[in-house]
């Protein structure tokens, strides 16, 4: 079976969102070459570097909230 990069790096760009913390940063414990081509788009910081966590860019932040809610979010009972 082929994978499908691109919802694998919505995923875990969603999943990003579920550990922010400090405004802007994530930890980073996900498949480098996934975290290397959120970099490539413009949602995350460079990841290659000695921290546990990446810093998502404004639109990363934005984008992030809203794959997680799309993803994960539960409807509103009325």
């Amino acid at each position: 079976m082929e994978i499908d990069e691109d919802k694998v790096d919505a995923a875990v760009l969603g999943l990003l969102f579920l550990t922010l913390h400090d405004g802007n940063r994530a930890w980073k414990s996900f498949d480098w070459d996934t975290l290397s081509r959120l970099h490539r788009q413009g949602f995350i910081a460079n990841p290659v570097n000695t921290a546990k966590s990446v810093t998502l860019t404004p639109e990363g932040i934005r984008r992030s909230e809203e794959l997680f809610m799309q993803m994960f979010g539960k409807a509103e009972k009325k």
